[in-house]
């Protein structure tokens, strides 16, 4: 015990500081991406995010702006001409990684949507692999992989087929779902972390539940969307791939 008092002593008058893992971010971790969005746009009536985010507003809200740059924070919302929700994404890679932001929600219906895509994969529609929804009073992990944007799944419902008794005990168990409580109008820390088939989340540093999937273990992540079905405000956002 004496021995480990003069060791923070030293430690201390070094000068170093000693910051604890949160998050569960005890691991080797390789910053790949950031943005605080500190930058407006050269003429404000334009969706110019610039740091290589794209949106989807030409193809579904007729080029109307959905996302805005504005007090270096990131308001996303949807338009009421849009015909899908709203669709922020950017390039990533990683097989596990880590994201990290701030967000807020303004208005009781707004939620926070973090999908994770990889186009190439063509097993599914338009590349969806899971997602993690953040709304008010709850939280959702999904495998869309091996669940509802599994591309024979999909094509059989939007057909109005009936689903095969495989394809119905395909979809048993893809989705989680947890009771949360969080006030409108205030900043949250959000963190999410994939290993293996396993996506855990944190709120303000509270782990809420960890859910395995096996399309969550997809070995390459290639496109963060940040999916919008109503409104929501970001902040600090920060991707890590997790070193083997």
């Amino acid at each position: 015990m004496i021995k480990l008092f003069f060791c923070l002593l030293i430690f201390i008058a070094s000068g170093s500081v000693w910051t604890p893992h949160f998050y569960g971010a005890n691991q080797e971790k390789t910053l790949i991406f950031e943005d605080d969005f500190n930058r407006n746009e050269s003429v404000e009536s334009k969706e110019e995010l610039g740091n290589g985010w794209q949106t989807n507003s030409k193809s579904r809200a007729k080029g109307n702006k959905q996302a805005d740059l504005r007090d270096s924070t990131l308001h996303i919302y949807r338009h009421q001409v849009a015909d899908h929700g709203v669709s922020v994404r950017h390039p990533i890679e990683f097989q596990d990684g880590r994201i990290e932001m701030k967000f807020k929600l303004e208005n009781k219906g707004d939620s926070l949507g973090v999908n994770i895509a990889d186009m190439k994969e063509k097993s599914v529609h338009a590349g969806h692999l899971f997602k993690v929804i953040v709304k008010r009073n709850q939280l959702e992990i999904a495998d869309l992989k091996t669940g509802v944007m599994d591309l024979a799944i999909r094509t059989a419902r939007k057909s109005g087929k009936e689903l095969s008794e495989s394809q119905k005990e395909q979809l048993k168990g893809k989705s989680k779902k947890v009771p949360v409580k969080l006030n409108l109008n205030q900043w949250y820390e959000f963190a999410m972390q994939v290993t293996g088939e396993s996506c855990e989340v944190w709120i303000d540093g509270q782990s809420h539940f960890k859910f395995s999937s096996p399309g969550i273990g997809h070995p390459t992540k290639q496109m963060l969307r940040l999916a919008i079905a109503k409104q929501v405000v970001i902040d600090d956002l920060k991707v890590y791939r997790i070193d083997q």
